[in-house]
């Protein structure tokens, strides 16, 4: 009786071997490499092994190696990872700040959950459901963590409100919360329209086309479009908007992989609505990507201009894959060329990109933000745009017009309290002070009118920052006068109007935005058509009808 579990026993094993041989003959000699080594570790290794935590760690190294943009994505962070590309995620719907270990809300999404149930700025998140939010729970993680999630679920907020003696709660149902990518859009003057570009998102080329819209029945007959700051995104994106500029026939970029699939090219079908427009574009050196090929469409078909630094330097293509257990590699399938046939994509060596993270802070080190004699240009890789423009590849795009980095009013003491984040602190509390009659400020005009005196903000921060570890220095306070205040105006300003209303405060000091502004009405930058009086009152109507 005892022989035939005994001889069933035997048989199992002895498939399960036979299973491995066969499994693992089957496999080429890489993968036979990599698996025996995994199997010596499990079985072998004098300590206990979690081998799913050992591979996770793998894949990141495995990919590194490859090239400075190919990367895994764990499950755990592939949705935050995606939604902000994606135009839209699910949670409660506002922006928050954190100041002395306390989440305060500094805008609150129009027509998103929070704003319904009647949340405000200015209210302080103490807690979501049971967890504490304040103190060591204060960090944006635990916040992201607990407002966001699957919509129609519900969380309770309290809240911590100025005008309230006792602390309030606000059940909150979590719904679709917009990701503005174009985040500010407004007349510079009469005719100079402004778009700041944040993101390159799912939703970028409908806001982008909505707003040079609405600028266009404004009177706009130019534009500046601020790419600062903006490390890409999604191509199609950037190819949608540099359309809108270009003539029918016009090239915007082409891309070559290894696979059929990935050789693309892009052409302008039609000629653009904003065609006869003059155009600016504005770049700095964390411009990249899809950033780049617009700016690179722009620059190689002579139809505009690149104001500020050289730009990031990024022509590599990444496609992203989801793995059966959900998570994420978003591999480098091709490189991207501009309309003259250059990569602007910078040098780097597989395996070794230490030094390809270090290129922000070398161009720095070597004097590049300050001076355009700085920028070290190869020389080998000249091209030409269609006027016979010199153009270089391997390194970002160089702008038209070089404008340095504004070190006007560096101190020592503004170093200090920016630090110190005295100056959020303090514009918070003036935000506080004055919110309710801020709130029905128009414009900067109003907004301006209604804040304390110059003199008087300064003196109140400098009483503040005094009380806070940072004694008063008024040698240094003064040269640092115009950009403390142009700080403090424009935190007060989002905090209580929005973040368009920062960005047009900060412009309005800004030497990147002045050259723009000079060059559109020097004339210098390139149109193919200057429209009459009339056809640009007819092309408005236009415009209005359709929209």
């Amino acid at each position: 009786m005892l022989l035939l579990p005994l001889l069933f026993a035997v048989g199992i094993a002895g498939g399960i071997l036979m299973g491995r041989y066969f499994f693992t003959t089957r496999l080429d000699p890489r993968e036979q490499k990599l698996h025996t080594m995994l199997e010596m570790i499990e079985e072998q290794y004098v300590d206990e092994v979690d081998m799913d935590s050992l591979l996770e760690q793998l894949y990141p190294k495995l990919l590194s190696l490859l090239d400075p943009h190919s990367a895994y994505i764990p499950e755990s962070e592939l949705q935050a990872v995606t939604e902000d590309l994606e135009g839209s995620f699910s949670g409660v719907g506002v922006s928050f700040q954190i100041l002395n270990d306390t989440v305060n809300i500094i805008e609150v999404v129009a027509g998103g959950p929070a704003e319904k149930v009647g949340l405000l700025p200015g209210d302080k998140i103490l807690k979501a459901d049971s967890v504490d939010l304040t103190g060591k729970g204060a960090s944006n993680e635990m916040v992201f963590k607990n407002l966001r999630g699957q919509k129609g679920t519900s969380v309770s907020l309290l809240i911590d409100r100025s005008t309230s003696k006792k602390p309030l709660t606000y059940d909150v149902v979590r719904g679709d919360v917009p990701v503005n990518s174009v985040d500010a859009d407004y007349l510079l003057n009469d005719t100079i329209g402004y778009v700041k570009v944040s993101k390159f998102a799912r939703t970028t080329y409908n806001e982008f086309h909505q707003a040079l819209a609405g600028l266009r029945l404004d009177g706009a007959r130019n534009f500046v479009i601020d790419l600062r700051g903006n490390s890409g995104g999604y191509m199609d994106q950037a190819i949608l908007m540099a359309q809108e500029f270009l003539p029918k026939g016009c090239m915007i970029v082409y891309t070559k992989g290894k696979m059929p699939e990935f050789q693309s090219i892009a052409i302008t079908e039609e000629s653009g609505q904003f065609l006869n427009f003059p155009v600016v574009v504005l770049m700095d050196e964390y411009s990249a990507s899809a950033s780049e090929i617009f700016a690179g469409a722009i620059q190689d078909n002579d139809r505009g201009l690149v104001v500020g630094r050289r730009s990031f330097g990024k022509g590599l293509v990444q496609n992203q894959t989801i793995l059966p257990d959900s998570s994420g590699v978003r591999l480098t399938i091709a490189r991207y060329y501009t309309p003259s046939g250059r990569s602007i994509q910078k040098d780097y060596k597989a395996g070794g990109i230490d030094g390809y993270d270090l290129d922000i802070s070398n161009r720095f080190a070597h004097g590049e933000f300050y001076s355009r004699d700085s920028i070290r240009l190869d020389e080998s890789r000249i091209f030409y745009t269609g006027t016979g423009r010199k153009v270089y590849g391997g390194g970002g795009i160089m702008p038209d017009l070089f404008v340095p980095e504004d070190t006007t009013g560096l101190t020592s003491y503004y170093l200090q309290v920016v630090n110190a984040g005295l100056i959020q602190k303090y514009a918070y509390k003036v935000a506080q002070s004055y919110r309710e009659v801020l709130q029905n400020a128009r414009n900067l005009t109003q907004f301006n009118k209604v804040l304390p005196r110059d003199n008087t903000l300064l003196e109140g921060f400098v009483e503040y920052a005094a009380a806070n570890g940072v004694p008063a220095r008024w040698y240094y306070i003064r040269k640092s006068r115009q950009l403390i205040l142009s700080q403090l105006k424009a935190i007060i300003a989002r905090d209580t109007l929005g973040y368009s209303a920062f960005v047009e405060m900060l412009n309005q000091s800004d030497p990147t935005v002045a050259e723009a502004l000079r060059a559109l009405k020097a004339g210098e930058s390139p149109v193919l058509i200057h429209p009459t009086e009339e056809e640009f009152v007819e092309a408005a109507k236009k415009m209005k009808q359709k929209n």
